[in-house]
């Protein structure tokens, strides 16, 4: 049973469907980088208010900007925008569900006029965004925004033919200023710290490139919450496509996976509206530093002291990894001495409640979240998700024996083969300078400590890291993962 609208009704009763007009639903919000993350978090808060009766103003139109994202949009256009969230726990936790909130999905490639048009609408009143820890053009060991990328400076000499985010965005702002229309707020959804503030700092250093009014009229006008947003959504596969059909007849070409754990937490600012999302569980804060912090220091970066250390010792998903009793040691050690003394405190959360239900979701089964997944990006997710623990050790001159293998590890992985001797890509778009400087032969750790736009400068002028990363990238190199974690939990 192909899914699309002429078939919802033949579902099966305990399959979730739709219950509103979704012709009578409006498109307030459009979304930039339609994954699998946007459609298992925000679409669904949606979706959930939608089956209320409520924010019939607030549909979505996904957006790609990228050639790679025409396959979703094809996907999602020959099903009537309707996808299956199919969530997976262990024990009675699945759920199945069709989602209806994406309305449409325009393709930046297909015509940019149209893109633009759709920005500028006065109906679009929220542009959302997961394009990824890289996709804001900012160098991770200074915050500032990088404007001498080839596609901006394409950007600002073609303004009406723009490529990236901060071309579009600044394209259908200068339009909406021109014709005295309310701006749109920008609410970055990606796994960042103070991902808010970073989206604001990379638009307005755009839009001061091009036009210096419009900068000052984006800053007093246009709002940049920062959120702190949460779920395990591993890639699609086809064993899941397989699963979903077996189980319930529907044939959905891209279902979503993820867990049942759902959290977003968001600073109430918005400049043009916003869907009363809080009636559905998201909690509205007036600063979310410490649950930014919290999450991405504890949940990504256990994720980082799991997945190259797993990689390395052929495990395959997060599970297996958490199976492994060494490994488990070594992730809550992380969490408990390392990360934990280093967070202030939570509003409504209990640290150990909190670590003991990550454990628990890292071991989730059902999903089989791949490591794989875990490992790509690292020169963007580890200085995000752990050198800022990093620093901090240095600052404080405490412990990092962990944090440094951790690093090492990743180091090591970039070898691209694991000790079954089995190889692995290296998924990361800066893949070739970091395998150079992890293969170098001689000055190895000044040739990969020295990759600025990793590091920074703090980090290799430190002669205490340094030492200890040396000597655990030596053990790693000589006596493997296992008998390393067993020296490195020994100390």
């Amino acid at each position: 049973m192909k899914l699309n609208t002429e078939n919802l009704s033949q579902l099966p009763e305990r399959i979730l469907r739709p219950v509103y007009d979704r012709g009578q639903v409006k498109q307030g919000i459009v979304h930039i980088g339609v994954g699998g993350f946007h459609r298992a978090h925000q679409a669904i808060y949606t979706e959930m208010l939608l089956s209320r009766g409520k924010a019939s103003e607030w549909g979505i139109c996904g957006v790609g900007l990228r050639s790679e994202d025409r396959a979703m949009q094809e996907v999602l256009a020959s099903q009537d925008y309707l996808y299956t969230l199919y969530e997976l726990g262990d024990g009675d936790d699945t759920q199945i569900q069709v989602v209806g909130v994406i309305g449409d999905f325009l393709l930046a490639e297909d015509g940019t006029e149209a893109l633009i048009r759709k920005l500028a609408d006065p109906e679009t009143r929220i542009v959302s965004l997961t394009i990824t820890e890289g996709g804001y053009c900012t160098d991770d060991s200074t915050g500032q925004f990088n404007g001498d990328l080839p596609q901006i400076h394409h950007d600002l000499a073609n303004p009406l033919q723009p490529r990236t985010v901060f071309g579009f965005l600044t394209e259908a702002l200068a339009r909406r200023r021109a014709a005295g229309i309310r701006p749109f707020t920008v609410m970055s959804c990606d796994n960042l710290p103070h991902n808010g503030q970073v989206a604001r700092n990379a638009l307005l250093s755009f839009a001061r490139l091009r036009d210096a009014g419009l900068h000052d009229w984006i800053a007093t006008n246009v709002s940049f919450p920062n959120a702190m947003v949460d779920r395990i959504t591993p890639m699609t596969s086809d064993a899941h496509r397989s699963q979903l059909y077996e189980e319930t007849g529907i044939e959905d070409a891209w279902p979503v996976v993820a867990e049942p754990f759902l959290q977003w937490v968001v600073e109430d600012k918005f400049c043009n509206g916003r869907p009363s999302w809080e009636e559905v569980g998201v909690q509205f804060t007036d600063d979310v530093t410490p649950y930014e912090e919290m999450k991405i220091r504890l949940l990504n970066g256990s994720h980082m002291a799991m997945a190259y250390l797993g990689a390395l010792l052929g495990h395959r998903y997060a599970h297996e990894a958490m199976q492994d009793s060494q490994l488990l040691a070594f992730v809550r050690a992380y969490m408990d001495r390392d990360v934990t003394p280093l967070l202030a405190d939570v509003p409504g959360i209990a640290l150990r409640e909190y670590k003991n239900t990550l454990i628990k979701r890292f071991s989730n089964s059902a999903i089989c979240d791949q490591i794989s997944r875990l490992c790509s990006d690292g020169s963007s997710k580890l200085p995000k998700f752990v050198l800022p623990t990093l620093l901090d050790q240095i600052d404080s001159g405490t412990d990092m024996q962990r944090t440094a293998l951790i690093i090492a590890a990743w180091c090591h992985y970039l070898r691209g083969l694991d000790e079954r001797g089995e190889t692995y890509p290296i998924l990361d778009p800066r893949a070739v300078p970091l395998q150079e400087a992890a293969y170098a032969k001689e000055r190895l750790l000044e040739s990969f400590l020295g990759l600025e736009d990793v590091f920074g400068k703090r980090i290799p002028a430190s002669a205490t890291f340094v030492s200890i990363f040396r000597q655990q990238l030596e053990r790693l190199r000589t006596l493997g993962v296992r008998a390393t974690l067993e020296l490195t939990m020994a100390e």
